[in-house]
């Protein structure tokens, strides 16, 4: 299990990437934006991003509308 802070609160995850994290929160499919410890994860890279325990990370969701 690597332990995580996801948008600001502690989450214990079995995910080893962005990639993997997306599938098991159930984001993998939509439109989003990935920060790692304060750095943006470009789409090309979720697959290669590694995650460790004590991460943080904060995923954006887009949103549409007037």
């Amino acid at each position: 299990m690597t332990k995580l802070l996801l948008n600001g609160e502690d989450l214990e995850v079995t995910s080893k990437t962005v990639s993997d994290l997306l599938e098991e929160v159930g984001l993998a499919k939509k439109r989003i934006a990935v920060e790692l410890n304060r750095e943006i994860v470009p789409r090309s890279t979720y697959s290669t991003a590694i995650l460790r325990d004590g991460d943080a990370v904060e995923i954006v969701h887009c949103v549409s509308g007037g």
